[in-house]
């Protein structure tokens, strides 16, 4: 039964040799050790008849071929099912190629004290002893924090940006005259007409053209102006509004 240092792997032997990759427990990248051809195939390739286990091993040959790289198999007992059928031979020439697979592998991994997982070198934090995910190496903790501190500012100097400095007022977007789209002057860009905001002549709040009351007071925007009382200054009677010689001294009114 093969053991490894790591259960995390996966055999990728087939009937004409050996070779197993094994995977780091915290990025899952994979060292593959070296092919060690099988001496059992070398010698049984050229005989003409290969027995049922040689027939069972070169149609899972294919199978396998057609298979690597998308698939791992793990544990003993897939292991001794993927084989099944082999001669005792192979075996025994599979399980020493996989001792010397771990060997050769081991020299690119490191188990962590903290958390007992095997990880290769680019997890590994040789400063600390311990593996990325227990003790993350300062340089890379300092600039994903800090990377994260930018984003924070960003956003939240983005929160209080002034994008817009304009002046916000009411705008007459349609020529109450001609009635078509008037622009954004001051004159409509069809007829001309002028486009200045109404002044309520009670409180002095802008409205648009077409406004019948003010949106302010509510005064009534389209009712004429009543005339000034006339009062005369020679005697200081009061005439009717529109009066051009008071009705008491006959004198003319200004």
């Amino acid at each position: 039964m093969l053991k490894s240092f790591t259960s995390n792997y996966s055999d990728n032997s087939t009937d004409a040799g050996f070779q197993f990759t094994f995977f780091c427990d915290v990025c899952k990248d994979g060292y593959k050790s070296s092919f060690i051809e099988s001496q059992t195939y070398k010698k049984k390739k050229g005989a003409r008849l290969l027995g049922q286990g040689a027939s069972i091993v070169g149609s899972f040959a294919g199978g396998v071929a057609s298979r690597v790289g998308h698939s791992a198999e793990r544990g003993s007992s897939a292991i001794s099912q993927q084989f099944e059928g082999k001669s005792p031979e192979w075996h025994k020439e599979h399980e020493e190629a996989f001792d010397k697979a771990q060997n050769e592998a081991m020299e690119h991994f490191h188990r962590c004290p903290g958390c007992t997982l095997y990880t290769c070198d680019q997890c590994w934090n040789e400063d600390a002893t311990l593996c990325t995910t227990c003790s993350p190496r300062q340089e890379v903790y300092v600039a994903k924090a800090h990377a994260k501190a930018m984003q924070r500012n960003i956003d939240d100097a983005g929160k209080g940006a002034t994008v817009w400095e304009g002046k916000i007022e009411s705008k007459t977007t349609m020529c109450p005259s001609c009635g078509k789209p008037s622009g954004t002057g001051k004159f409509c860009n069809n007829c001309g007409a002028s486009l200045e905001l109404k002044e309520c002549p009670n409180c002095g709040a802008k409205n648009a053209q077409t406004t019948r009351f003010c949106n302010n007071c509510g005064e009534n925007l389209l009712a004429k102006p009543a005339a000034a009382a006339g009062k005369c200054s020679g005697c200081g009677f009061e005439n009717p509004p529109g009066t051009k010689f008071c009705g008491e001294c006959g004198n003319k009114m200004e």
